[in-house]
């Protein structure tokens, strides 16, 4: 935080002098709107030994509002003064008021602003955790909020070590989670480059139907809220926030809506699959659901990936897993969450479209050729007429499991010098060398601009 200038600190104990039109009281989130306030309002700030002092910028009018913050009125030090920076309409201060304090709003006009005074965690936040973009179809979105609550398990003792079953029983969401909220706006909207507030971007108007909003557990970095959105238009490139509790805010992520003929449905909610959460190469359910997930997944699918799990599960407990180690860094859960993984994303096939527009510079997504009929993936998936593409798994999931699970299991990945490409998506997350992490084309499966290289779930 910066000093004022001598000349602006005498304006500024002038008119903190006046007294305070309201007292700010802690852990209190306050609205206000300069067409309601008077001209340099002044607010009065709680004692504390470490005082946060939040501003969020919800509208503006034609003028620029100034946050400062006195943090001892007693005082007529230059030093007690400090101007709140404001980045993307988000700005905060700390530090120590024990003689009382007084915050002040120069130049508010038709500002519409929020303020909250704490002693704890940031009331106003910027969350560095992105949403996550499950998949798309051309009326349809998966998306996810950051996690929270991550699971935390106790490991099995031998001789009583035991895994979860096939089908995986979730554990009951949190008592008391954040209220999330969706913002989705068309991209040409400008809605990314306006102020960066919760505030702001709720009080836009959100694109498309909430089909359905639940807690879901994807993997053990925690709990997501989950969006199923429909009835967006085909082909068109939307921005997408998530906001947490009203004044926390997520993003933004970007995606595209599939082309009008793209034809396979979204598959999510799936407890044996916890990860799955995009669109596979099945034929589109029967009305009102425009989705699978457990409730209506053809059992001809589910049945054999259970079976698959359950014999998997069977045979690694052969080994006396809490006695003996087979790795100082794995377990037998390890392996197993690492087995689930692999088998999900080769079981479901995750159907793409290619890119509108080519790079030389940018990478290209690992599709399959253009397929109708049976999966050549899995051919317990029914038949379909339609034709579309599919992109591969990440060979990094083959290689999880490779390298979490014991060596009697006989799990082998194709190596990148040879034929990987053909069944994975190689070089994106690592580089392809044999034995060589990182430094792939891209670093990541997915990024926040939708781009998805390979299917990493």
């Amino acid at each position: 935080m910066r000093t004022l200038p001598w000349s602006l600190c005498y304006l500024i104990h002038a008119i903190l002098a006046i007294s305070a039109q309201e007292s700010l009281i802690l852990n209190t989130l306050y609205s206000f709107s300069g067409a309601s306030l008077s001209s340099d309002p002044t607010f009065s700030l709680p004692q504390a030994q470490q005082l946060t002092v939040s501003v969020a910028i919800c509208s503006t009018g034609t003028t620029s509002p100034v946050f400062l913050v006195n943090n001892n009125t007693a005082s007529t030090s230059t030093t007690d003064v400090f101007e709140i920076p404001l980045h993307s309409g988000f700005g905060n201060w700390t530090g120590t008021v024990q003689q009382g304090g007084s915050l002040v709003v120069q130049n508010v006009g038709q500002t519409s602003f929020q303020v909250a005074a704490s002693t704890g965690a940031l009331v106003h936040e910027l969350i560095p955790a992105l949403p996550f973009l499950g998949d798309t179809t051309n009326t349809q979105a998966l998306i996810f909020s950051p996690p929270i609550s991550p699971i935390e398990s106790l490991p099995s003792m031998y001789p009583n070590y035991t895994l979860p079953p096939a089908n995986l029983s979730t554990p009951s969401p949190p008592s008391s989670p954040p209220a999330f909220s969706l913002v989705i706006a068309p991209t040409s909207s400008g809605l990314a480059s306006g102020m960066q507030t919760a505030c702001s971007i709720n009080s836009t108007s959100s694109s498309g139907l909430v089909v359905s909003n639940d807690l879901w557990l994807r993997n053990n970095h925690g709990w997501r809220s989950q969006w199923l959105i429909d009835d967006l238009t085909p082909s068109t490139n939307y921005t997408a926030y998530v906001i947490q509790d009203q004044v926390k805010l997520s993003g933004p992520i970007y995606f595209t809506t599939k082309s009008p003929s793209f034809p396979c449905p979204l598959v999510h909610s799936l407890p044996f699959c916890p990860s799955t959460s995009y669109a596979v190469p099945l034929p589109f359910p029967q009305s009102p659901a425009s989705s699978y997930d457990s409730s209506n997944l053809p059992q001809n699918v589910s049945d054999p990936l259970l079976q698959y799990m359950t014999n998997f599960t069977t045979m690694l407990l052969t080994f006396p897993c809490g006695r003996d180690l087979y790795s100082p860094l794995q377990t037998c859960e390890s392996c197993q969450e690492a087995y689930r993984t692999w088998l999900c994303s080769v079981s479901f096939p995750r159907c793409a479209e290619p890119p509108s527009g080519s790079s030389p510079s940018f990478p290209t997504p690992a599709l399959t050729l253009p397929q109708s009929g049976s999966n050549t993936r899995n051919h317990f998936l029914p038949n379909v007429t339609f034709s579309y593409q599919t992109v591969l798994p990440c060979l990094e999931v083959c290689s999880a499991a490779d390298r979490a699970c014991p060596n009697f299991l006989g799990i082998k990945c194709p190596t990148p010098r040879f034929n990987a490409a053909s069944s994975y998506g190689v070089g994106f997350i690592d580089d392809g060398e044999q034995g060589v992490l990182g430094g792939g084309s891209t670093g990541a499966a997915q990024d926040r601009w939708g781009n998805v290289w390979c299917n990493p779930s």
